[in-house]
Protein backbone atom coordinates (compact mmCIF):
# COMPACT_ATOMS: atom_id res chain seq x y z
CA UNK A 1 0.00 0.00 0.00
CA UNK A 2 3.03 2.52 0.86
CA UNK A 3 4.73 1.52 -2.15
CA UNK A 4 1.57 2.59 -4.29
CA UNK A 5 1.29 6.09 -2.49
CA UNK A 6 5.02 6.81 -2.76
CA UNK A 7 5.12 6.04 -7.00
CA UNK A 8 1.78 8.17 -7.02
CA UNK A 9 3.17 11.33 -5.49
CA UNK A 10 6.78 10.38 -7.28
CA UNK A 11 4.41 10.55 -9.91
CA UNK A 12 2.82 13.77 -9.58
CA UNK A 13 5.75 15.69 -8.73
CA UNK A 14 7.55 14.62 -12.13
CA UNK A 15 4.30 15.90 -13.89
CA UNK A 16 4.67 19.35 -11.81
CA UNK A 17 8.77 19.38 -12.97
CA UNK A 18 7.27 19.33 -16.44
CA UNK A 19 4.98 21.98 -15.99
CA UNK A 20 7.63 24.07 -14.30
CA UNK A 21 10.33 23.10 -16.76
CA UNK A 22 8.01 24.31 -19.74
CA UNK A 23 7.34 27.55 -17.75
CA UNK A 24 11.39 28.23 -17.63
CA UNK A 25 12.04 28.43 -13.97
CA UNK A 26 15.59 28.90 -12.50
CA UNK A 27 17.97 26.49 -10.80
CA UNK A 28 17.53 27.51 -7.76
CA UNK A 29 13.39 26.67 -8.43
CA UNK A 30 14.60 23.25 -9.50
CA UNK A 31 16.53 22.43 -6.70
CA UNK A 32 13.39 23.23 -3.81
CA UNK A 33 11.22 20.68 -6.05
CA UNK A 34 13.90 18.07 -6.02
CA UNK A 35 14.93 18.64 -2.61
CA UNK A 36 11.37 18.02 -1.61
CA UNK A 37 11.08 15.03 -3.59
CA UNK A 38 14.02 13.65 -1.86
CA UNK A 39 12.59 14.49 1.14
CA UNK A 40 9.03 12.57 0.12
CA UNK A 41 10.90 9.76 -0.51
CA UNK A 42 12.77 9.83 2.68
CA UNK A 43 9.62 9.85 4.94
CA UNK A 44 7.35 7.61 3.15
CA UNK A 45 10.52 5.18 3.65
CA UNK A 46 10.95 5.92 6.92
CA UNK A 47 7.44 5.28 7.71
CA UNK A 48 7.17 2.11 6.22
CA UNK A 49 10.39 0.87 8.43
CA UNK A 50 9.00 1.98 11.67
CA UNK A 51 5.53 0.04 10.61
CA UNK A 52 7.32 -3.09 9.72
CA UNK A 53 9.54 -2.49 13.39
CA UNK A 54 6.35 -2.39 15.69
CA UNK A 55 4.11 -4.71 13.65
CA UNK A 56 6.45 -7.47 13.44
CA UNK A 57 5.26 -11.18 13.62
CA UNK A 58 6.87 -12.96 16.26
CA UNK A 59 6.97 -16.98 15.99
CA UNK A 60 7.19 -18.34 19.10
CA UNK A 61 8.88 -21.77 19.81
CA UNK A 62 6.65 -22.92 21.72
CA UNK A 63 2.88 -21.69 23.62
CA UNK A 64 3.69 -19.73 26.42
CA UNK A 65 1.02 -22.16 28.06
CA UNK A 66 1.13 -25.80 26.65
CA UNK A 67 -2.54 -26.92 25.24
CA UNK A 68 -2.98 -30.80 25.88
CA UNK A 69 -4.99 -32.47 23.16
CA UNK A 70 -6.51 -35.91 23.85
CA UNK A 71 -5.38 -38.09 20.59
CA UNK A 72 -7.86 -41.47 19.59
CA UNK A 73 -5.51 -44.16 18.95
CA UNK A 74 -6.75 -46.33 15.90
CA UNK A 75 -6.28 -49.46 16.19
CA UNK A 76 -6.79 -52.10 13.15
CA UNK A 77 -9.36 -54.37 13.72
CA UNK A 78 -9.92 -57.53 11.39
CA UNK A 79 -13.56 -57.83 10.11
CA UNK A 80 -14.27 -60.94 9.71
CA UNK A 81 -16.95 -61.07 6.93
CA UNK A 82 -19.88 -64.30 7.92
CA UNK A 83 -20.04 -66.12 4.34
CA UNK A 84 -23.50 -68.17 3.74
CA UNK A 85 -23.45 -72.12 3.91
CA UNK A 86 -21.42 -73.76 1.40
CA UNK A 87 -23.26 -75.79 -1.90
CA UNK A 88 -22.23 -79.26 0.40
CA UNK A 89 -24.21 -77.89 2.99
CA UNK A 90 -27.25 -77.00 1.61
CA UNK A 91 -27.41 -80.30 -0.38
CA UNK A 92 -26.69 -82.04 2.94
CA UNK A 93 -30.06 -80.28 3.81
CA UNK A 94 -31.77 -79.72 0.33
CA UNK A 95 -35.67 -80.58 -0.29
CA UNK A 96 -36.03 -82.83 -3.16
CA UNK A 97 -39.86 -82.21 -3.00
CA UNK A 98 -38.96 -78.02 -2.82
CA UNK A 99 -36.72 -79.38 -5.99
CA UNK A 100 -39.70 -80.15 -7.90
CA UNK A 101 -41.50 -77.42 -6.88
CA UNK A 102 -38.90 -75.14 -8.19
CA UNK A 103 -38.52 -77.48 -11.47
CA UNK A 104 -41.65 -76.58 -12.90
CA UNK A 105 -39.60 -73.05 -14.08
CA UNK A 106 -37.93 -75.62 -16.41
CA UNK A 107 -40.80 -77.97 -17.74
CA UNK A 108 -41.63 -76.21 -20.74
CA UNK A 109 -37.84 -76.90 -21.98
CA UNK A 110 -36.23 -79.92 -20.55
CA UNK A 111 -37.81 -83.70 -19.48
CA UNK A 112 -36.67 -85.04 -16.33
CA UNK A 113 -37.50 -89.20 -17.30
CA UNK A 114 -35.74 -91.82 -18.63
CA UNK A 115 -35.89 -91.87 -22.23
CA UNK A 116 -38.01 -88.66 -22.46
CA UNK A 117 -37.73 -86.67 -25.73
CA UNK A 118 -35.31 -83.35 -26.25
CA UNK A 119 -37.35 -79.98 -26.03
CA UNK A 120 -35.73 -76.88 -26.25
CA UNK A 121 -33.24 -78.25 -24.22
CA UNK A 122 -32.06 -81.83 -23.69
CA UNK A 123 -32.97 -84.68 -21.84
CA UNK A 124 -32.19 -84.51 -17.75
CA UNK A 125 -31.70 -88.25 -17.24
CA UNK A 126 -28.66 -88.63 -15.32
CA UNK A 127 -27.51 -85.44 -15.88
CA UNK A 128 -25.35 -85.57 -12.70
CA UNK A 129 -22.02 -86.46 -13.56
CA UNK A 130 -22.71 -86.70 -17.73
CA UNK A 131 -20.11 -85.32 -19.74
CA UNK A 132 -21.03 -81.59 -21.02
CA UNK A 133 -22.74 -81.59 -24.88
CA UNK A 134 -22.47 -85.13 -24.77
CA UNK A 135 -26.42 -86.12 -25.50
CA UNK A 136 -25.98 -87.81 -29.17
CA UNK A 137 -29.58 -86.81 -29.95
CA UNK A 138 -29.21 -83.15 -28.99
CA UNK A 139 -27.81 -80.06 -30.72
CA UNK A 140 -25.83 -78.26 -28.60
CA UNK A 141 -24.31 -74.89 -28.87
CA UNK A 142 -20.45 -75.08 -29.69
CA UNK A 143 -19.91 -73.25 -26.42
CA UNK A 144 -21.26 -76.12 -24.41
CA UNK A 145 -19.42 -78.67 -26.32
CA UNK A 146 -16.11 -76.47 -25.43
CA UNK A 147 -16.74 -76.21 -22.32
CA UNK A 148 -15.90 -80.03 -21.86
CA UNK A 149 -15.91 -81.82 -18.26
CA UNK A 150 -18.52 -83.58 -16.19
CA UNK A 151 -21.88 -82.19 -14.79
CA UNK A 152 -20.63 -81.64 -10.91
CA UNK A 153 -22.55 -80.46 -8.35
CA UNK A 154 -20.78 -76.93 -8.65
CA UNK A 155 -21.33 -77.17 -12.42
CA UNK A 156 -24.58 -77.45 -11.77
CA UNK A 157 -25.04 -74.61 -9.13
CA UNK A 158 -22.95 -72.05 -10.80
CA UNK A 159 -24.88 -72.79 -14.22
CA UNK A 160 -28.43 -72.28 -12.80
CA UNK A 161 -27.46 -69.07 -10.92
CA UNK A 162 -26.27 -67.33 -14.12
CA UNK A 163 -25.89 -69.52 -17.14
CA UNK A 164 -24.86 -67.13 -19.89
CA UNK A 165 -22.09 -66.34 -17.14
CA UNK A 166 -21.12 -69.67 -16.69
CA UNK A 167 -21.19 -70.71 -20.21
CA UNK A 168 -20.98 -67.88 -22.45
CA UNK A 169 -22.92 -67.64 -25.49
CA UNK A 170 -25.16 -71.17 -24.45
CA UNK A 171 -28.32 -71.01 -25.68
CA UNK A 172 -30.23 -71.44 -22.80
CA UNK A 173 -31.73 -68.17 -22.22
CA UNK A 174 -32.96 -68.99 -18.88
CA UNK A 175 -31.82 -65.65 -16.39
CA UNK A 176 -31.15 -68.56 -13.57
CA UNK A 177 -32.00 -68.68 -9.84
CA UNK A 178 -30.93 -66.58 -7.27
CA UNK A 179 -31.55 -68.18 -4.55
CA UNK A 180 -28.91 -70.74 -3.38
CA UNK A 181 -31.43 -72.66 -1.50
CA UNK A 182 -33.46 -73.35 -4.40
CA UNK A 183 -30.70 -74.09 -6.75
CA UNK A 184 -29.93 -76.77 -4.23
CA UNK A 185 -33.26 -78.23 -3.91
CA UNK A 186 -33.32 -78.58 -7.45
CA UNK A 187 -30.19 -80.15 -7.78
CA UNK A 188 -30.89 -82.69 -4.93
CA UNK A 189 -33.80 -83.42 -7.61
CA UNK A 190 -31.80 -83.68 -10.41
CA UNK A 191 -29.57 -85.63 -8.45
CA UNK A 192 -32.52 -88.57 -8.36
CA UNK A 193 -32.68 -88.79 -11.83
CA UNK A 194 -30.71 -91.82 -11.98
CA UNK A 195 -30.47 -95.70 -11.56
CA UNK A 196 -27.36 -94.38 -9.55
CA UNK A 197 -27.21 -91.71 -7.96
CA UNK A 198 -24.06 -89.43 -7.58
CA UNK A 199 -22.77 -88.68 -3.95
CA UNK A 200 -23.41 -85.80 -2.51
CA UNK A 201 -20.18 -84.16 -1.13
CA UNK A 202 -18.90 -84.31 2.14
CA UNK A 203 -19.79 -81.75 4.79
CA UNK A 204 -18.27 -81.16 8.35
CA UNK A 205 -19.82 -83.47 10.93
CA UNK A 206 -20.93 -80.31 13.23
CA UNK A 207 -23.29 -79.31 10.25
CA UNK A 208 -24.68 -82.31 9.82
CA UNK A 209 -25.58 -82.62 12.90
CA UNK A 210 -27.33 -79.07 13.48
CA UNK A 211 -29.47 -80.10 10.53
CA UNK A 212 -30.31 -83.26 11.69
CA UNK A 213 -31.05 -81.34 15.37
CA UNK A 214 -32.90 -78.33 13.91
CA UNK A 215 -34.83 -81.15 11.80
CA UNK A 216 -35.54 -82.88 15.31
CA UNK A 217 -36.77 -79.81 16.52
CA UNK A 218 -39.36 -79.47 13.87
CA UNK A 219 -40.81 -82.94 13.95
CA UNK A 220 -41.01 -82.53 17.89
CA UNK A 221 -43.18 -79.52 17.52
CA UNK A 222 -45.22 -81.16 14.95
CA UNK A 223 -45.57 -84.24 17.29
CA UNK A 224 -46.79 -81.65 19.89
CA UNK A 225 -49.46 -79.69 17.45
CA UNK A 226 -50.62 -82.78 16.35
CA UNK A 227 -51.14 -84.02 20.28
CA UNK A 228 -52.72 -80.41 20.93
CA UNK A 229 -55.46 -80.96 17.97
CA UNK A 230 -56.21 -83.88 19.62
CA UNK A 231 -56.99 -83.15 23.15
Amino acid sequence: MEAMVLWTIVFRLILDINNLWDRKLNSFELNKIFMALLLTVLILMGINGLTGAIFEDEHMASNAFPIEVETETVVAVDVVVEQGPSLADLLAVASVEKGHKVFKKCKACHTPDNGGKNLVGPNLWNIVGRTKGALDSFSYSSAMKAKGGEWTYDDLDAFLKKPGKFIAKTKMSFAGLKKAGDRAAIIAMLRTLSDAPVDFPAVEAAVVDAAAEVSGDVSEEMSEASENEHQ
